[in-house]
């Protein structure tokens, strides 16, 4: 009988002839596990996977769907509809290239069917390997009730190692109730049966600028405010800049450094008042201030797990104080990442198969934001750089897009900025511009090779591409630039 339980009702597992059993049947190995992963998204279900494949016998254990949140309610289906507001532009903008065409109109439930049609493929796919991968998959809560040992619904799992994958859920505010009709969280977007004629987007975030500039391409009325200085305040200024300035252009209005006050409701939607009391009229509220981690409730702080402000807390290896438990993905400081989830639960399952991984530095991490346009960096930020190495120890050089032919063809402005220590390595890449996130892959290798911006000159850029701006940017940065004005 194989040691699989995907997609069955709860309590029950199934074999290869597809009998149903009861999950009281299964206690799993007479003599545990030798993983057990609590937590089925990116970093459990790529910690399971990797152990497997590594011999390794491994039970995970997943309340909802594998797949977590980035699949189900997060990366996937907001790319999707990111995807369909894209199209919407393009069929407005055709006349400018000579194409007569129009937007007739907007059949949300049409981009829903589009969007978890995606959703439901890759859930198939992800299944079938797990499957395949012979990992007994529990379907249930689990709580922890041992340093090594997870309790689901009576039965109890126990591994000479235990994974915490268990991710993170929306926050809100203090007194901001979500009801998920008027004031909603990014997973109540996403199945929306309507475009809003207005949204107020709270928080000027990653996941707050992506609904706001996906709502804005389907003829939604967008108010982004934001507590914070500038949009997207963990990037490179420049980055910010270029990207409210794109912004302002579509007519999306930009409230920064504005803290929220409080929240009525209307007749017709909602008004969100901020600490000057001005106020702001809309449809809906769009709650977007972070991500919390799902870690209350789970029994770890009654076995010892050292915790912060809800955070689990590891060392470099991501090994908590607990031995033998570790931690993995949004639980874990640090930036919320799907593949940083995915990194995450592949070192977890190397480290204890004892083959001494690399430890992942979060800066090295390549970020995307899949505005319109699109944000992407990798390493330190100008201002993080100057801090770390000195104020006269870093040199910049700003690549804009208006000189690369191919951001001409594709109607698109922005640019790459490149940041090294003086004589040194390049330390930080930052672009703004239409499918720039296809540009991080050479970008993370720069950044995380530590190549000097003379090395990268070497390098031959295929013509006409915007992967040439950052040749571009690494030829000025090497004091040779070549389609760079003064």
């Amino acid at each position: 009988m194989t040691r699989v339980a995907s997609r069955i009702p709860a309590f029950e597992c199934q074999d290869d002839h597809g009998t149903v059993h009861h999950l009281g049947d299964l206690v799993g190995q007479p003599d545990g596990y030798d993983v057990v992963v609590l937590g089925g998204g990116s970093g459990g279900y790529a910690c399971a996977l990797r152990a497997a494949q590594l011999g390794l016998s491994v039970a995970l254990i997943e309340k909802d769907k594998l797949g977590g949140t980035c699949l189900h309610r997060g990366c996937i289906p907001t790319k999707a509809l990111l995807h369909a507001a894209e199209v919407a532009d393009t069929v407005r903008e055709a006349g400018h290239v000579g194409i007569r065409a129009a937007v007739d109109s907007i059949d949300m439930a049409g981009i829903n069917a589009y969007k978890d049609a995606i959703v439901t493929r890759t859930f198939r796919g992800l299944t079938g390997l797990i499957r395949g991968r012979g990992i007994t998959v529990v379907e249930g809560e689990g709580r922890l009730v041992g340093p090594t040992t997870v309790d689901v619904a009576g039965v109890r799992y126990t591994g000479r190692h235990l994974v915490l994958a268990t991710g993170s859920h929306p926050r809100t505010l203090p007194g901001l109730e979500i009801d998920g009709e008027r004031v909603l969280t990014s997973e109540h977007a996403l199945h929306l049966d309507r475009i809003p004629s207005s949204a107020i987007v709270l928080g000027g975030g990653v996941i707050g600028v992506e609904f706001a500039s996906a709502w804005t391409s389907l003829g939604t009325k967008v108010t982004i405010i934001e507590a914070l200085p500038r949009l997207l305040a963990t990037e490179d200024e420049e980055s910010s800049r270029r990207l409210e300035r794109a912004f302002r252009r579509r007519g999306i209005t930009l409230k920064t450094g504005t803290p929220f006050r409080s929240l009525k409701h209307t007749d017709t939607g909602v008004q969100v008042t901020v600490e000057s009391g001005e106020s702001f009229e809309a449809e809906v509220l769009l709650v977007a201030v972070g991500r919390g981690p799902n870690t209350a409730g789970l029994g770890f702080q009654e076995q010892g797990l050292r915790m912060e402000r809800g955070w689990v807390l590891t060392d470099e290896r991501l090994r908590t104080n607990l031995p033998g438990v570790y931690a993995a993905g949004d639980i874990v400081p640090g930036p919320q990442l799907a593949h940083r989830g995915f990194a995450h639960g592949i070192f977890i399952a190397e480290d204890i198969a004892g083959l001494n991984p690399t430890v992942i530095e979060d800066t090295g991490i390549p970020r995307v934001t899949y505005s319109d346009p699109e944000v992407a960096s990798v390493g330190l930020t100008e201002a993080a750089a100057r801090e770390r190495y000195g104020e006269d120890k870093v040199e910049a050089v700003v690549y804009d897009l208006a000189g690369n032919p191919r951001s001409q063809i594709l109607r698109t402005s922005g640019c790459v900025k490149v940041v090294r220590v003086a004589d040194g390595p390049v330390v930080g890449v930052h672009m703004v511009g239409a499918r720039v996130g296809e540009l991080i892959g050479e970008a993370q290798l720069i950044y995380n090779w530590e190549a000097y911006p003379s090395e990268v000159a070497q390098l031959i850029h295929m013509h006409p591409t915007q992967n040439e701006a950052l040749g571009e940017a690494h030829l000025a940065l090497a004091g040779k630039p070549l389609h760079v004005h003064g």
